[in-house]
């Protein structure tokens, strides 16, 4: 049984129908970038929150019983987030509510860690910079010196020193150690390595005080060797291990599995595929990796007090008695309940959030994708190079043209 199409229908479907503009509409305002909100997005976004300020005020201030600054601005931030939510729902659907109330409250959350993190770098600054001021701070050490002796007697290089050596011995420890058991779980695979990240995510919950007990127990106890740097090292490696070994697990699974069949496709062995394509791909996830092992590590007090000790002169021999460390230093200085040891303890806190903000910009240099962007000395000697042509179109001279050069026959070529 065959279908017929009445002939006015196939008119209908093969007729060209021009698109219809509106006279009376508003002319179509052109947008400066995808990127960038237009001046009615921008106070649909910003309105909500001026006005939840403002109601957040007659609320608390006024009609409520709520003084406080707490009460203001949680009061402030729910009023915002409904405001929000009412706005997105007058211009958009469910969905544009959805994501602008998500919006907010991400960027509120990144807001109070910034916060957090200000106000506490600020309190440790202003309350420890008058000890800053004096050169012994940063070159002498505690020799001699009491919890009552001004600032102009003693200082932090023995603390410095010792968490620097301490820190460099678990880093030699931690490292391949730490990356080679993420290898092993993402690469080799199979039921041990599911059993070695149960482990690895079960050692990183691990209190400071277990892992110092842990080594004085079996190091200093039971074999008999003495309390040192280097005990209170291989405490800090035993908590800094499981972090390196998590994160760079999690770095090691991000890299595309396409990378690692092309070069098991084009002949190369797994180790070589690993060294060569997976550690050079993850390396700057590595370097986050190892950042948050060393931002563990150089911060622990109770597995150098249990393991090493405090000691009030510079000590730079591991293996030789008590050796001092930033956090150990402030911690001693703090129970100690002088306002000038206070103080003193404030400004080594101040060293402490420098040295890590130095190690962690040292870090990201050293695992920056080589070739990504040329260097300042490249830079300089590219542009010193386009000088001259740079001159030359200034001045409006252009060089002459090339002569080809004259060929002269031979006498060979004649015959």
């Amino acid at each position: 049984m065959t279908a017929t199409v009445p002939p006015e229908d196939l008119t209908l479907a093969g007729a060209t129908h021009l698109p219809t503009y509106d006279d009376d509409a508003a002319p179509a305002v052109p947008r400066a970038s995808l990127g960038r909100l237009s001046p009615d997005e921008r106070f649909a976004r910003i309105g909500p929150w001026v006005a939840a300020l403002g109601l957040a005020w007659l609320i608390t201030q006024r009609l409520l019983p709520l003084g406080g600054l707490p009460w203001f601005l949680v009061v402030w931030f729910g009023l915002g987030l409904a405001l929000t939510a009412t706005t997105a729902a007058m211009t958009g659907g469910s969905t544009e509510v959805r994501d602008r109330v998500a919006e907010a409250v991400v960027a509120a959350g990144a807001v109070v860690v910034a916060m957090v993190l200000v106000t506490t770098v600020y309190d440790v600054v202003s309350q420890g910079w008058r000890p800053l001021t004096h050169l012994n701070f940063f070159v002498d050490d505690m020799s001699g010196v009491g919890p009552k002796d001004p600032f102009t007697s003693g200082g932090v290089a023995h603390a410095v020193a010792g968490s620097l050596i301490q820190l460099g011995i678990a880093l030699v420890i931690t490292l391949p150690l730490g990356i080679g058991t993420a290898v092993f779980m993402t690469e080799v695979g199979g039921r041990f390595a599911r059993l070695v990240r149960t482990v690895v995510e079960a050692m990183t919950a691990l209190p400071s005080i277990v892992a110092g007990l842990f080594i004085y127990t079996v190091l200093i106890r039971a074999l008999g060797y003495p309390r040192s740097g280097l005990a209170a090292a291989l405490a800090i490696a035993v908590m800094m291990l499981p972090i390196i070994a998590r994160a760079a697990d999690v770095v090691l699974r991000v890299v595309p599995s396409g990378l690692r069949e092309a070069s098991l496709a084009l002949g190369a062995s797994r180790w070589r595929t690993v060294w060569c394509v997976v550690l050079p791909t993850a390396r700057p996830g590595l370097a986050t990796a190892v950042i948050l092992g060393v931002a563990r590590g150089i911060g622990e007090t109770s597995p150098v007090l249990l393991t090493s000790g405090a000691a009030a002169f510079m000590v730079t021999d591991p293996t030789e008695g008590a050796m001092n460390s930033l956090p150990l230093y402030i911690f001693s200085l703090v129970r100690s309940g002088e306002p000038t040891a206070i103080t003193r303890a404030y400004g080594a806190a101040t060293v402490l959030l420098a040295l890590v903000l130095v190690l962690f910009v040292v870090a990201r240099l050293l695992a920056r994708p080589r070739g990504a962007k040329a260097s300042l000395g490249a830079r300089l000697v590219t542009r010193l190079g386009q000088a001259p042509s740079v001159r030359r179109r200034e001045s409006g001279t252009r060089p002459g043209p090339a002569t080809a050069p004259t060929h002269v026959p031979t006498t060979g070529e004649n015959r």
